[in-house]
């Protein structure tokens, strides 16, 4: 085959009338053998794809320079290296050509104000990985305040959630020998002192829940081994996970222990003396199961998920409440809100300063910022000064401890990011500006409407040249879920390889998502799932309709949860799309809650052991509504064998039955990478590239 080969494609003669799918669900699974993930008889079914698929995709001059020009924006110099303070510092993990694996260093504040910052190197991830000849992939690390001289570091194999823990010494620059450490497993563990942490682990048979997070919390102690630490709470085997933080806020020192019931439910307790005896106790926080709770200083926030009466007060969905932190655990109800949704308006985040409440808002997907100062006449609000009219906006990093400093970041679909740094009521600062990776002058971006099947208008943004009409391709991308909204930003990989290309990218804001507040996400969950099909197809439809493109050069691209939306709209739409991208995807939803951490996400989407679930279920589930004589899209699936959290199963056993059903599919599985399926920028770059080659091939034809 040349370049210009497609592949992925299905029969000729597919109808969409008639066809009856593979398996209702209820009978015998032929592929359960492909959820064994290192299996030999799975990997090698793997390799086998890989090996068609590569021997396609992964060459040929286009190939080579989409993966060129992807890795140059990944591993370029010139991108921001963003910061979180800790301290006197400010620290940044960064990966590039040489590093691969990440160097974790730091600098001070004076220093990053330079075009090229003193970066005091404290862990190379690549050596350390060479030197124990394992895969590390970095996941991040947790520093004890007030001092900021140890710190607890997970890594990863391959990208996996799983981590092995050890404690780092930054004084020394080295780990600590007989320091706090833990074998791989999905562990949680938190400061309380120098010589206490937190920890929630694998401590045994019926130490994890269902989803195969921790369900015991528990206090251990330096020098003893983790078999003598004390349990401070236990939850059920069916909740998702429980955990333990210590708040080190000086003068508010406290200590949280929190039930994650499932996705969006939980309890809170505040760890205290239940006595003068000093037994401790747990004192549950009242308020409903639904509702995030935090707390800042002699302050807490609740941010509401469905309505809540308090005496005669109903506050809606969406809102922030304020309350003195010590008042409320007395028993007073004085709320006040800070916050309060709008069919435009919704609170996307809060960030505190030491004195000062930031809100991070959308206005019809756009951002807005505002300042609260809480003081003795009540919440004082003013917008943020200097935010950018144009692009999305948001905080990136605070110092809640000490001073009012907030970073801000900035950029839209043609605008790279710019870093700016300012203390609330004074000025603020240019810190750091990302180059342009493509020439975006002859673009236009544009927010449109389409109206889905329930009359719901739905926003979405087109990014195309000047002038552009159907005979071009265009890639449209969306999520639609767990309230996570998607938002204008700058890529480079998307602007060099697609974009300037002649390519219109298109960023659907479907329900399910954050993009309007709780009401939008909750309006798509569990048996109303079927919305945020809809209204994506309506997306999809209206771009023909108003001429941006047409089926035949229209592709769609998502994973996660977007790659279950991606295999619906195989399923249901084949008619509307001419290429799909379907990436790290859920797609058996019969079996998705028994496999890896799928049992988290039943509060999403439903339970498949309860008939009245599965029933709605079975619908949609692309892995059985797969059919024969369907008029199928090219179809691209790629996942991780070390993907830890969506089971890769669900991309192999799709493949294998659309394979029996005689449709072409192409398939490509990264050994490494976890759920984002790469490990380092040059399996990101490849990942991309072949993503790209797949689209350009079957909607140019």
């Amino acid at each position: 085959m040349d370049e210009t080969t497609p592949v992925g494609t299905t029969p000729a003669d597919g109808t969409w009338a008639g066809a009856v799918p593979a398996d209702s669900g209820d009978g015998d699974d032929p592929y359960l053998w492909l959820e064994e993930v290192s299996g030999e008889p799975a990997l090698s079914w793997v390799r086998e794809r890989n090996d068609e698929t590569l021997s396609v995709l992964a060459r040929g001059e286009r190939f080579e320079q989409v993966r060129g020009e992807a890795r140059e924006v990944l591993d370029s110099d010139e991108r921001i290296p963003y910061v979180h303070r800790r301290g006197d510092h400010l620290y940044n993990f960064w990966q590039d050509a040489e590093h691969p694996r990440g160097l974790w260093r730091r600098t001070t504040l004076e220093s990053y104000r330079a075009d090229e910052p003193d970066w005091e190197v404290l862990l190379d991830v690549d050596a350390l990985g060479a030197e124990e000849s394992e895969n590390w992939v970095w996941r991040g690390a947790a520093v004890l305040r007030p001092e900021y001289r140890r710190c607890l570091v997970p890594l990863s194999r391959g990208g996996a959630d799983a981590t092995v823990l050890r404690e780092f010494d930054l004084e020394t620059l080295s780990f600590v020998e007989d320091g706090f450490s833990l074998p791989e497993a999905k562990s949680f563990v938190g400061w309380i002192d120098e010589n206490r942490v937190y920890v929630g682990t694998d401590f045994g048979p019926g130490s994890l829940t269902s989803s195969g997070y921790p369900r015991i919390v528990k206090e251990w102690r330096r020098g003893t081994p983790l078999s003598e630490a004390v349990t401070v709470f236990e939850g059920k085997p069916d909740d998702v996970s429980v955990s333990a933080f210590h708040d080190h806020t000086e003068g508010f020192e406290r200590d949280f222990v929190r039930r994650a019931i499932d996705f969006y439910s939980s309890e809170k307790y505040l760890r205290v003396s239940a006595d003068v005896t000093g037994a401790e106790g747990l004192v549950k926080i009242d308020v409903p199961h639904d509702v995030d709770v935090s707390v800042h200083r002699e302050w807490m926030l609740i941010r509401t998920r469905t309505p809540w009466t308090v005496g005669v007060t109903t506050y809606p969905a969406g809102a922030l409440l304020a309350a003195p932190f010590e008042a409320y655990m007395a028993g007073e109800r004085d709320l006040t809100v800070l916050f309060e949704p709008d069919p435009h308006t919704s609170l996307s985040y809060f960030a505190w300063t030491r004195h000062h409440l930031i809100l991070g808002t959308l206005a019809d997907v756009k951002s807005r910022l505002e300042v609260l100062t809480p003081g003795a006449g009540g919440w004082q609000r003013a917008p943020l000064p200097g935010v950018p009219e144009i692009g999305n906006t948001e905080i990136v990093g605070t110092d809640p401890d000490h001073s009012d400093e907030y970073f801000l970041n900035s950029s839209g679909f043609t605008e790279p990011s710019t870093l700016r740094y300012g203390q609330i009521g004074g000025s603020i600062e240019v810190l750091k500006q990302a180059p342009s990776f493509f020439d975006a002058s002859g673009l236009s971006v544009r927010q449109l409407f389409a109206t889905s099947a329930d009359g719901t208008k739905i926003p979405y943004f087109v990014v195309s040249p000047a002038g552009a009409d159907d005979s071009g391709p265009t890639l449209l991308t969306g999520y639609g879920g767990f309230e996570i909204a998607l938002t204008p930003s700058y890529s480079g990989v998307i602007g060099r390889g697609w974009l300037a290309r002649g390519g219109t990218y298109v960023v659907a804001n479907i329900r399910g998502g954050g993009e309007y507040g709780p009401e939008w996400h909750r309006s798509a969950l569990r048996e109303n799932r079927v919305r945020a099909y809809e209204d994506f197809a309506a997306v999809a439809s209206d771009l023909t309709s108003r001429g941006i493109t047409s089926p035949s050069r229209l592709g769609i691209q998502g994973g996660s949860n977007g790659g279950l939306l991606m295999g619906v709209m195989l399923t249901r739409y084949p008619e509307l799309f001419g290429a799909i991208v379907c990436q790290v995807p859920l797609l058996d939803m019969k079996r998705y809650h028994v496999m890896l951490a799928g049992a988290s996400w039943m509060a999403e989407f439903g339970d498949p052991d309860e008939e009245s679930d599965w029933e709605f279920l079975r619908k949609y589930s692309p892995y059985h509504q797969v059919a024969a004589d369907r008029p199928y899209p090219p179809v691209l699936f790629a996942t991780s064998t070390r993907d830890d959290r969506v089971h890769p199963g669900h991309a192999r056993k799709m493949v294998a039955r659309m394979r029996e059903l005689g449709y072409d599919v192409a398939y490509y599985e990264n050994i490494e990478g976890g759920h984002g399926a790469a490990a380092d920028n040059e399996q990101l770059a490849f990942k991309n590239a072949l993503a790209l080659e797949f689209l350009w091939r079957n909607l140019t034809r």
